[in-house]
């Protein structure tokens, strides 16, 4: 959906002052040409231009304990709020060069060096220009701020590198989802895993090259769920209708699992006011027509859906996009951990609390959250939404009419029938 916030960028295209801006000028580190920090590890991978794209390292300009909460499972055990996380993020400089996929320059070796760390390493930055006051905002990835380009890195201390990690990068015989599925297999962190890929340390050596940030996210979630079904859909199902909700940052969830047959559905609404939500765009920035400068106390409500059934999805979620493998994973973690396998229906609906988008971790956090939590069981599926419709604003309705599952489910043919 086009969004005027993920257009703007702190442009002032509404006229108004940006929250998500402010909170970067705020928190905007010194300019400097020299300086070291702690790096979280956290590298980026662009996507434009590809195979020429733009790669670096995102630093603190000062070593502290900014480095100590990269990720979104770090700001969910600190329950960091959007203006903390975006706080944080707004120290940060993206120290960046161009290069390609396959290339070997010296910057990229020291940022492959700083993605095999499980811990902060302490680098040494030149750069050639000081970072400019910009933020880049995006539904998959964490917010990139105070870009510069990048002379040099210089690694002050040695990573930490988990012996796992070590032995998989140094296998250039091994397919790439193999050595996700041993990584994870071995407890390392879902991030790590992403940057590994991002990087191009993981795969068979001829196939070895840097993956866009934007895809190793989603293809990481993809790729362990995906090893997850194998299993489960040998598992025994459930015999009870389950319903598992959670929050976090403005994000709602409501996981409803039906006994039956694996198939997985993802609906999203963004609630008026949200970042994302169409109403936001027109009612909160008018330099539209004249007729939709009125502010409106109206709801509006725009249900996006992708779903797959036993047999899988063969294309891209492209409506939900990664936010549906990023639900799905803390899924399959979920039903691998009960041994059993049931149609699963799961709505999230983003609330205006949530103003600025922070990546598809936040989505996958909400979703181990939810899943965590204690379930609530019911004899019917219309009870079942009864209760949900006590915490959600989008009307049972509109999800009825738009879910795949629920307008299969309890039908002559049973889903598994549709694969």
């Amino acid at each position: 959906m086009d969004n005027l916030c993920l257009r703007c960028k702190g442009k002032g295209l509404c006229g108004k002052p940006c929250k998500i801006l402010a909170k970067f000028i705020d928190n905007a580190p010194k300019p400097k040409l020299h300086f070291s920090g702690k790096s979280a590890p956290e590298i980026f991978v662009g996507r434009i231009g590809y195979p020429y794209i733009n790669s670096g390292i995102l630093t603190p300009s000062e070593n502290d304990n900014i480095s100590n909460f990269p990720s979104a499972e770090e700001w969910s055990k600190q329950n960091f709020s959007v203006a903390n996380i975006l706080r944080l993020r707004g120290q940060l400089i993206y120290g960046k060069s161009k290069t390609h996929i396959k290339g070997n320059e010296k910057i990229k070796q020291v940022t492959q060096e700083l993605a095999l760390s499980s811990k902060p390493v302490s680098t040494e930055i030149f750069l050639k220009k000081k970072p400019t006051l910009q933020f880049t905002v995006d539904k998959i990835f964490q917010p990139m701020t105070n870009p510069a380009p990048i002379k040099k890195a210089i690694l002050e201390e040695n990573p930490h590198v988990p012996r796992k990690v070590d032995y998989l990068i140094n296998d250039t015989d091994i397919k790439t989802t193999n050595a996700i599925q041993e990584l994870y297999a071995s407890n390392t962190k879902i991030d790590h895993l992403q940057k590994l890929l991002s990087i191009g340390l993981l795969g068979k050596k001829i196939n070895r090259r840097m993956v866009p940030t934007r895809w190793s996210i989603t293809a990481t979630d993809d790729t362990i769920s995906k090893q997850h079904l194998k299993k489960i859909r040998y598992f025994k199902q459930i015999n009870q209708i389950t319903l598992y909700s959670g929050n976090f940052l403005g994000n709602h969830i409501e996981a409803l699992l039906l006994p039956g047959h694996f198939s997985f559905e993802a609906i999203e609404t963004w609630i008026s006011g949200s970042t994302y939500s169409e109403s936001s765009t027109h009612e909160e920035c008018n330099i539209h027509t004249e007729n939709k400068k009125q502010k409106t106390n109206h709801k509006t409500f725009s249900l996006i859906q992708d779903y797959e059934s036993f047999s899988g999805r063969k294309a891209y979620a492209s409506n939900v996009a990664g936010g549906y493998y990023a639900m799905r994973l803390p899924l399959t973690q979920h039903l691998i951990k009960i041994k059993r396998q049931t149609t699963v229906l799961i709505f999230r609906e983003i609330l205006p609390e949530y103003y600025a988008p922070l990546g598809v971790g936040i989505v996958r956090e909400t979703a181990r959250r939810t899943f965590a939590n204690k379930p609530k069981h019911f004899d019917t599926v219309e009870d079942a939404f009864a209760n949900i419709s006590t915490r959600i604003q989008t009307p049972i309705k509109q999800i009825n009419e738009k879910s795949w599952i629920l307008n299969n489910y309890n039908k002559q043919k049973s889903i598994f029938d549709f694969y």
